[in-house]
């Protein structure tokens, strides 16, 4: 159904590429844990110096590792931990420069240096995180942040109505 493919052009543009290919992924399917499985190996064969990115889902305490590509991954993160748990608990997307100067930081996987997640709500509710982490410190910058953001609603317009 789907290949490897390559994105072109600038930024923006990789990420309307990258936007169009997850619709077509998601397109039909409301099921959260097949969405998200197919929407993480889509984004970790896509876009390049990634070395995990996954869903972290909210069981009401804390978050609970799910689909992902990379390495085996911390299973659980309280909502007072680590990068994942401050885009949980503040609902804003946190972006990391390097990891290691950031407070409570969870080393999941030590060769990671920068990170990116976004946090998942519908309709106020809470329903997990969506989490990239990079070898390279400062991978992220503020068009990945807006790319990746559009992606994340993907997701959830796709699960709207199986959410908890």
């Amino acid at each position: 159904m789907f290949t490897a493919f390559s994105l072109t052009g600038d930024k923006p543009s990789q990420y309307a590429q990258l936007a169009t290919q997850a619709q077509a992924l998601l397109a039909g399917e409301r099921d959260r844990i097949a969405n998200a499985a197919n929407l993480s190996a889509l984004v970790y064969r896509a876009l390049p110096d990634l070395n995990w990115v996954g869903f972290y889902f909210y069981d009401g305490r804390e978050l609970v590792v799910g689909p992902f590509q990379g390495l085996p991954a911390c299973v659980r993160i309280a909502l007072d931990k680590g990068v994942c748990g401050a885009a949980a608990r503040t609902r804003e997307t946190q972006r990391v420069d390097d990891v290691h100067a950031f407070p409570g930081h969870i080393a999941c996987d030590a060769a990671s240096r920068s990170e990116l997640v976004v946090p998942l709500t519908l309709d106020g509710a809470l329903i997990g995180v969506f989490d990239l982490d990079s070898p390279l410190p400062s991978r992220f910058d503020v068009e990945d942040q807006v790319g990746l953001e559009r992606i994340a609603a993907l997701y959830l317009n796709s699960i709207a109505l199986d959410a908890p």
